[in-house]
């Protein structure tokens, strides 16, 4: 249905105003971030077709030129979409502590990488660099990308990321797109070996934490670091 089909105090933006935020749902929200719509199609046809056929957590794997098509090739909307899911990320992070610059646990590690993390068809291994006293002392690195269900990675680029970073310690991360959190056999045997080529270097590996969807598995918590 068209808004300007709707009764007056039935369109989305009014709702909003009257009744607040919370009355509306998810595709007059998405009406309303688009403004107008395109094409032959309302904002809120639009938004009810993209919702129906991807909903929210999957409109960020297409690229901006799929979703654009999806769009009928509105360029401006694939961008507000993308950026409206990049906001929602960074919300996220804020209101869970994850932009902090100092690391108590690994939870404040879940929550810096889980929204960039959760929905990755290929494991992303991750550097975290830290100082002597755990508060961030660099960029987080992203230091390989393996197949479905392995990280491949060598420990050189580990470590060279770490020099150039000037860690005195770092944590590694990465995910699971399996959604099963527990370390397989070759994560053991990989986590160990970085463990030992960091003793000779003089850089500690304080954690490997390996990320789901929803959860996550230290190493350190379960006291194998």
């Amino acid at each position: 249905m068209k808004i300007k089909d709707l009764p007056w105090f039935n369109r989305p933006g009014f709702k909003l105003t009257r009744k607040g935020v919370i009355s509306l749902d998810d595709a007059e929200l998405l009406s309303i971030i688009f403004g107008v719509g395109s094409k032959g199609e309302s904002a809120l046809e639009l938004s009810n077709r993209l919702l129906k056929e991807y909903n929210f957590n999957k409109l960020e794997d297409l690229s901006v030129k799929d979703l654009a098509k999806e769009c009928k090739w509105s360029y401006n909307k694939a961008l507000q979409i993308l950026s409206l899911i990049e906001i929602c990320k960074r919300y996220n992070k804020l209101i869970n502590n994850g932009f902090t610059k100092d690391i108590n646990s690994a939870k404040d590690v879940f929550n810096m990488f889980v929204d960039d993390l959760r929905n990755k068809k290929k494991e992303y291994l991750h550097m975290l660099p830290l100082d002597s006293k755990n508060r961030i002392s660099g960029k987080q690195e992203l230091v390989s990308i393996g197949t479905l269900d392995q990280a491949l990675v060598h420990p050189r680029e580990v470590f060279k990321e770490a020099i150039k970073n000037s860690a005195s310690r770092i944590i590694l991360v990465h995910n699971h797109p399996s959604g099963d959190c527990l370390p397989s056999k070759y994560d053991e045997e990989i986590t160990k070996s970085l463990i030992d080529a960091g003793k000779i270097i003089g850089i500690n590996i304080i954690d490997h934490i390996i990320i789901s969807n929803k959860d996550y598995y230290s190493f350190n918590d379960e006291g194998k670091i």
